[in-house]
């Protein structure tokens, strides 16, 4: 099968599409045909080691051997291992993998799988996993949210942005989105309910306070963050911004944590955990119309090099997808 790998770090000229052995899997895997996988942050600070603490987690001096990027998917059962009870060949599929999801075929463990959402293409549904589960854990169980609060999410035109703002007004909450002239109108048809245009307005100088803060983008200071929230509000890091090569966006949640204990609002970090649950839950909320993926562009799957040196710019608008065919339905 062919597989986008990466013997190096750096930019994603040293990605090269090779032909590999399929997966093998275990008994709680499922072996899935990828029809569609859709890029996160994560791939090219993987990719680029960026920040240098990657290198904890995948090889210091090189990425280990082997190693293929992508950690969201859509596709159908190509087998399943002896253990694996709810999936059978042929089911569409979508979920997540730690990473492998650039390559034709992908071994997924079954309790990150779900079906895929029926209204859904699989170009759609591989834009959820990551993204919206961040989201979702995001306002349900660090920010506790509830029915009525008043919720700000910066950064609400992106991947993780556009779930935050519709699962927020699928929670019953009054949303307000901050984002990019360019963008205004899309975080507007998604459910926001106010839009700040950043580039007209600074948000951290509005008299509104806030019950939650959503911040995918780290661009402002802890202090600057707390000012528009209500002292007994949450701030909720998702993880963005670059603040240095060393730690990245680990700096904004290190301030996070230092300062938690000597103010009034919480100060809460979104630490995914892949969960088929929690996807379960998304896919009913995307089948009844309360939430829809919103993907920027497509790329076939030759060109995942130049997918990711799209989304590195930092403009997508939603999600970013690549494809096994130009329609992965």
């Amino acid at each position: 099968m062919k597989a986008w790998r990466f013997r190096r770090y750096g930019s994603p000229d040293v990605l090269a599409l090779e032909d590999v052995p399929e997966p093998k899997i275990t008994s709680n895997e499922v072996l899935v045909r990828v029809l569609a996988a859709s890029l996160n942050p994560y791939d090219w600070r993987c990719l680029r080691a960026d920040p240098f603490l990657v290198r904890l987690s995948h090889g210091f001096l090189r990425p280990r051997p082997g190693s293929v990027l992508g950690t969201d998917l859509a596709g159908e059962v190509e087998a399943v291992g002896g253990a694996v009870t709810r999936f059978r060949p042929g089911d569409r599929v979508y979920g997540g993998v730690t990473l492998g999801a650039f390559a034709e075929l992908a071994s997924v463990p079954e309790d990150r799988l779900a079906a895929k959402p029926a209204n859904l293409t699989s170009t759609q549904a591989a834009a959820v996993p990551m993204a919206a589960q961040t989201a979702l854990q995001g306002l349900r169980d660090e920010g506790r949210i509830e029915a009525g609060q008043r919720i700000l999410v910066n950064g609400a035109s992106g991947g993780v942005g556009t779930f935050a703002v519709q699962l927020a007004k699928a929670f019953g909450a009054e949303v307000t989105g901050v984002c990019s002239t360019g963008n205004v109108d899309l975080v507007r048809s998604i459910g926001a309910d106010d839009v700040i245009d950043y580039t007209d307005e600074d948000f951290t100088d509005r008299r509104q306070r806030y019950d939650l803060l959503i911040d995918t983008a780290g661009n402002r200071k802890l202090a600057e963050f707390r000012r528009v929230l209500r002292p007994d509000g949450t701030f909720v890091i998702v993880g963005g911004g670059h603040r240095g090569r060393l730690l990245g966006p680990a700096v904004q949640v290190l301030e996070g944590a230092v300062a938690s204990p000597f103010v009034s609002q919480r100060i809460s970090t979104v630490r995914m955990e892949p969960s088929a649950g929690d996807l379960r839950i998304l896919a009913e909320w995307m089948e009844s119309g309360a939430v829809t993926p919103v993907v920027d562009r497509t790329y076939p799957f030759v060109e995942v090099p130049e997918a990711i040196r799209y989304l590195e710019q930092g403009h997508a608008r939603g999600k970013v997808v690549v494809t096994a065919r130009a329609e992965a339905e």
